[in-house]
């Protein structure tokens, strides 16, 4: 079943980060997870990758137990199910996109997310599960913009019935099979 968070700034509400430890169903100590740093390939996106990978670590994530992967070559799914969940950077989503398709990740990533790994993505790590760019992920059927201070609210919605949706910093969609809800 999948299960997918996006956001617009990680952890920084620490409910999004309770929801990620309860999604993995173990102790914080024993999960692994996959860093994707690809999108942040310019100065300001690059300041915030200590951050982005302090949500992981302030959870109580140990580095050992945190692969930084990014995009150089593709990684089999085999290699990727022995992790619990990926954790998409910001940046550039069309350059995060465009390695995901390049390097065949997306069949791997596909297959991790349908076999019930965790799916985290924050600002570009989002937007590339969404509608916004051709050869999308495809995990929600609608454009969606990122780090507004007002957008859509909280509860359960059908993406469907959305041509967009403006995710503010202090909210996430969580996505649990086809259910999509939004949480802050």
């Amino acid at each position: 079943m999948k299960r997918i968070i996006l956001t617009a700034n990680g952890f920084d509400n620490k409910n999004i980060g309770k929801l990620f430890l309860n999604f993995a169903n173990k102790k914080a100590e024993d999960i692994k997870a996959v860093f994707v740093p690809t999108a942040a390939n310019n100065a300001s996106a690059i300041e915030v990758l200590p951050g982005c990978m302090h949500d992981l670590l302030d959870l109580g994530i140990p580095d050992k137990n945190i692969y930084v992967y990014d995009l150089h070559y593709k990684m089999e799914y085999n290699e990727l199910s022995q992790y619990d969940a990926i954790y998409f950077c910001g940046g550039s989503s069309q350059y995060l996109l465009q390695r995901i398709n390049e390097t065949g990740f997306n069949t791997s990533l596909k297959q991790f997310v349908e076999n019930g790994g965790i799916y985290i993505g924050v600002s570009a790590g989002s937007i590339v599960a969404a509608n916004n760019l051709p050869e999308n992920l495809g995990y929600i059927n609608c454009k969606l913009h990122v780090h507004g201070n007002e957008g859509i609210g909280t509860g359960q919605f059908n993406p469907n019935d959305h041509s967009e949706i403006r995710l503010p910093d202090n909210k996430a969609i969580i996505i649990t099979g086809n259910n999509f809800e939004v949480i802050e």
